[in-house]
């Protein structure tokens, strides 16, 4: 005996997408965004951390590029001149805790540089790193939050025959360490 019920192709599709979105919202969503963990996997995660306030609501100060050796939490500014000699590369790092974020805008007087923005982690001694942008430009603004405590920042070559000055302005929390060649 045939059966007169129309069923629909896309019943089973659509409920699994939609027990799929349940959870993400539930395991994922909630937690993350909303420091809301009904199940206790978003604490188990680390996701909890990522929707927690921020303490950090001084204003910012503008300071030189001395190093920061302090364990500051609150955010602070700074803003430091580089020049890259022709032909050479430099960095400019950062000690991050993980979850720590950044914003940063630089830019060069003259020319494009090569830049890889890059952390390694804290401790590690096997020469690991890894990059989060890499380009050719003139310059560039973002912002990025530290995946793993460590050093990280900004590494510019210049391939003109000529210095090639680079003003970095940067805001958050960290502590420098400054100026590498």
């Amino acid at each position: 005996m045939e059966s007169n019920h129309p069923s629909s192709p896309l019943g089973k599709p659509l409920a699994g997408a939609f027990i799929v979105a349940v959870m993400a919202l539930i395991f994922v969503i909630l937690p993350a965004e909303y420091n809301i963990d009904p199940s206790g996997v978003g604490k188990s995660l680390g996701l909890t951390t990522l929707s927690e306030p921020s303490s950090n609501t001084a204003p910012s100060t503008s300071s030189e590029a001395a190093p920061n050796n302090d364990a500051s939490e609150e955010a602070s500014s700074h803003t430091i001149e580089i020049t890259i000699p022709p032909g050479r590369g430099v960095e400019y790092k950062l000690h991050m805790e993980r979850f720590q974020k950044v914003t940063y805008e630089w830019e060069s007087d003259s020319a494009d540089v090569y830049v890889d923005l890059h952390g390694e982690p804290q401790g590690d001694t096997t020469g690991y790193f890894e990059s989060y942008t890499i380009a050719t430009t003139s310059e560039m603004k973002g912002s990025f939050t530290a995946p793993f405590a460590g050093s990280h920042g900004w590494y510019w070559k210049n391939t003109e025959k000529y210095e090639v000055e680079i003003s970095l302005t940067f805001h958050g929390r960290y502590q420098i360490e400054g100026l590498k060649q």
